[in-house]
């Protein structure tokens, strides 16, 4: 991954391939941000001008690459917008800073080295621009030809131009300032957990089934000393997961239920994670229309980001037990694979009616939700690309919260907006439970169409442990981007909610969800 170094050196006179300066959208035109200082005076201080000049404004996203006057020794000044200047007194937002760094970080890939003179008065705006040129500087180039994206081998500048930023040097944060290093030590271990989790969801389905994902939690528990517990099928079988091993049994690929944990002696609580691991989603007997099959990869973000999460929280040597369960399974069509119509009995023993097999991570969820339950944790999360339903609900940037606790589904949502994960809390009407009733079994897998991802966390509700606080993350919209990368959001899998539920481990070891 790319590297970090905090530096307190001048931007005129640090040593790098280019250097990364603010600049704001004014009443007046563009505004060049503090701690571009010995930039502007290069420019003579007109770099304000001279950007306007080249048609800049300062609007978010916004990238200006200039070449750099005789008074710098970097040869390039790449200017990034930074949205509008902010009102008399306030500092310039956090999430602002973060995705600014994410764009310069992007437009800079091929370069070794970049020096980020952005604003950064305080140990937070420290960590938004160090996470956000991290994030920012990510790439997926596992089956690029070299690693390059180009198809000739030994293609040099190919692979220069395709690598991501090599070196991040983020200017007036002193590296012996114990809160700023403390900030740029988090924010790199948090970018490494959110591409990992990025890197598995880009993986192709033919190497990430259940095993082979299973295979990759050991080997990063190892890594890190925490404990690990994988059922395989015959596990499976023999402990009644009906859920896990009615999805998985149309495929080749197994199903597997993982338990990963990272434990502190010091904790006074535990948080259960729980993940939608489905690494290939065919929609079962219940078959995917064409053009909906194509990026189904993603069905296991959920899973990748509670993996990445718990590991985060190992690096960080946070003081809360923290409990990563990946139910795992591959949906695929076959003359084995459970029907539209059958009924299976669930690891907590009651019964489901199989209406849709496309319905199938809400099966597979809820024989882990009554195995994590078994544990009496403190509060369950689950994470799930779950329904399409959320996504035409909220879009694509945004997912949805649902809980069986006001205060904690708010408390989830104000830590989401505070990491900068655009989320929205969501009801669990009683009513849309009726919809889910049928004379076959206890309970059925489909309701109601109309608030489709609120009966699946209905759904999952009904396999919750009695008296424990839940609640249900839908990340079916930011799970997996399509569209052109924007702030330090690349395309492709994007690490959804893994910086969600770090805040949250933090946040419960400080005693602040009550």
């Amino acid at each position: 991954m790319t590297a970090l170094t905090l530096s307190t050196s001048s931007a005129a006179t640090l040593r790098a391939d280019a250097v990364v300066v603010g600049v704001a959208k004014g009443p007046k035109g563009p505004v060049v941000a503090p701690g571009a200082e010995a930039v502007d005076k290069a420019f003579d201080g007109k770099l304000a001008a001279v950007l306007e000049t080249l048609g800049a404004a300062g609007g978010e996203g916004e990238v200006t690459k200039l070449p750099a006057p005789s008074g710098l020794k970097a040869p390039v000044v790449l200017a990034v917008g930074l949205g509008d200047v902010p009102a008399k007194g306030d500092g310039y937002d956090e999430e602002a800073l973060r995705r600014a760094a994410g764009v310069a970080a992007r437009a800079l890939s091929g370069t070794k080295k970049a020096a980020f003179a952005l604003p950064v008065d305080d140990a937070e705006a420290v960590a938004a621009v160090a996470e956000g040129a991290l994030l920012g500087a990510y790439a997926f180039n596992a089956y690029r030809t070299n690693g390059t994206g180009s198809a000739k081998k030994g293609d040099a500048k190919a692979a220069d131009k395709s690598a991501p930023l090599a070196e991040v040097a983020v200017l007036g944060a002193k590296p012996r300032d114990k809160a700023a290093k403390a900030a740029a030590e988090r924010a790199v271990a948090v970018a490494e957990e959110v591409n990992r989790a990025r890197d598995l969801v880009n993986m192709a389905p033919n190497d990430l089934h259940p095993k082979s994902f299973a295979a990759a939690v050991q080997a990063a528990a190892k890594e890190h000393g925490l404990k690990v517990e994988v059922l395989d099928e015959k596990a499976l079988l023999k402990g009644g997961y009906g859920g896990l091993m009615g999805v998985g049994q149309g495929s080749l690929n197994p199903p597997r239920l993982v338990r990963i944990a990272y434990t502190h002696a010091k904790a006074k609580k535990t948080v259960a994670l729980v993940g939608k691991g489905i690494t290939y989603d065919s929609g079962g007997i219940s078959l995917k229309p064409a053009g909906h099959n194509e990026t189904m990869k993603c069905d296991m973000a959920g899973a990748a980001a509670v993996f990445a999460s718990v590991v985060a929280a190992a690096k960080l040597g946070v003081e809360v037990n923290v409990t990563g369960w990946l139910a795992l399974a591959e949906n695929m069509p076959s003359g084995n694979a459970t029907r539209p119509g059958d009924v299976l009995k669930m690891y907590s023993g009651k019964t489901v009616e199989v209406l849709n097999t496309d319905a199938e991570g809400r099966l597979v969820l809820a024989d882990a939700l009554t195995r994590a339950s078994e544990e009496n944790p403190d509060a369950i999360v689950d994470v799930a690309t779950l329904t399409g339903a959320m996504v035409l609900a909220l879009g694509n940037r945004t997912f949805g919260v649902m809980a069986n606790d006001d205060a904690f589904r708010t408390s989830l949502y104000e830590i989401a907006e505070e990491v900068g994960e655009q989320a929205w809390p969501m009801p669990l009407p009683a009513e849309l439970r009726k919809g889910m009733d049928t004379p076959v079994a206890d309970i059925a897998n489909m309701g109601e169409r109309m608030g489709g991802g609120l009966v699946a966390g209905l759904f999952l509700q009904e396999f919750v442990g009695e008296g424990i606080t839940w609640a249900h993350l839908d990340i079916a919209g930011p799970a997996y981007h399509e569209s052109a990368p924007y702030g330090y959001t690349p395309k492709g899998g994007t690490g959804s909610a893994v910086r969600t539920l770090v805040r949250l481990a933090e946040r419960t070891a400080a005693g602040d969800l009550g």
